[in-house]
């Protein structure tokens, strides 16, 4: 049976590289505090958009999509899967707000992660999900001549329970040892999942699923405004030679994960420099929507109310419109007539 040792594993492989990253690490979950005091409309954007990536990215690297209109009515929940890639699109909607929702109270463990990929497979009928392997898988992949080949063979069936027990106790007292970050026990934790390959099928979805809850629990909040899994889909090749490379000896506990841990720790970073770019752009864009409505009270002689500003200024939110005229009024440069529906706005 193959064991998991995660402060053994970190002595023997811990490289300054990783240091490095987890030093960076620190530095953005230190300032994510700043970026997540941006007004409403900039972060509810960016986590709409960031869902329907997470939904559409992890379910394609899987072979598994359909029509952008489609996947914006079933990420809205406005519509009801039609077929089987629909029907996995919708599970993995639902675990993704569960994990967005209540990640906090959300343990790491086998009955829990039993529950999750039931979820995932909810919408494909009774029994489908929430239960372990029941005969042997191998981990394939795609040339690019088209022909799929065997990567590695996992545990054999039998072994699995067991295996994933073990996994999620010696991730659990590693974190509570705190002898090392818990990012690096999450990453050898996915690595350790995906060889295990616990499931007939969703193994590669659960373990981007279990990433993000296990980010969230480390205190780092990026990925629900970053798409983990579109920066994933994005470098598919390294992810899975990385893998790879990692999974060499596994079975033996031979392996050597430092690749595997360099790459997913790179995505996190990835995810930090997005956020905070992202974030930035969406102010000066705000500044920019701001400015637009103090040009209209400008060019404007006849008082405007809220709605025929939002008319004369496509693309600006009425949460912008709102702060805008507070700002206006606060600063004098507008009045305020009437009350109640009837309320206008006049430059002074």
């Amino acid at each position: 049976m193959r064991t998991f040792d995660y402060p053994s594993t970190l002595q023997r492989w811990f490289t300054p590289q990783m240091s490095n990253l987890l030093g960076a690490l620190h530095e953005c979950r230190g300032k994510q505090a700043l970026f997540l005091r941006a007004t409403p409309d900039i972060l509810d954007t960016m986590l709409e958009q960031a869902k329907i990536q997470s939904i559409v990215s992890s379910n394609r690297i899987e072979g598994i999509s359909t029509t952008d209109t489609r996947i914006r009515a079933l990420a809205k929940e406005s519509a009801a899967p039609k077929n089987r890639d629909e029907e996995e699109i919708a599970g993995y909607r639902d675990v993704l707000a569960t994990i967005h929702e209540s990640h906090d109270s959300i343990p790491l463990a086998p009955n829990v992660i039993l529950q999750l990929h039931r979820d995932l497979c909810a919408h494909l009928g009774p029994g489908v999900g929430g239960h372990w392997k029941t005969s042997g898988n191998v981990i394939s992949e795609i040339d690019a001549a088209g022909n799929r080949f065997v990567r590695f063979r996992p545990l054999l069936a039998f072994e699995t329970p067991g295996a994933v027990e073990s996994l999620c106790q010696a991730a659990n007292e590693a974190v509570a040892d705190r002898t090392f970050d818990p990012l690096y026990i999450l990453c050898l934790f996915v690595l350790d999942f995906v060889s295990i390959h616990p499931f007939d099928d969703g193994n590669g979805r659960m373990s981007r699923l279990l990433t993000l809850l296990l980010f969230y629990r480390s205190g780092y909040i990026a990925g629900k405004y970053v798409s983990l899994e579109k920066l994933v889909e994005d470098s598919k090749e390294s992810y899975y030679e990385t893998l790879q490379a990692s999974s060499q000896g596994w079975l033996e506990g031979k392996n050597d994960p430092t690749p595997f841990v360099r790459y997913l720790l790179g995505i996190f970073l990835k995810a930090y420099s997005v956020f905070e770019a992202r974030v930035s752009d969406g102010l000066r864009e705000k500044a920019t929507k701001i400015e637009r409505i103090r040009l209209l009270f400008d060019r404007t002689p006849v008082p405007l109310g809220k709605r025929q500003i939002l008319e004369a200024c496509p693309g600006v939110s009425t949460i912008t419109v709102e702060r805008a005229l507070k700002s206006l009024l606060a600063s004098g440069y507008i009045r305020k007539i009437g009350a109640g529906p009837a309320t206008s706005y006049a430059k002074n």
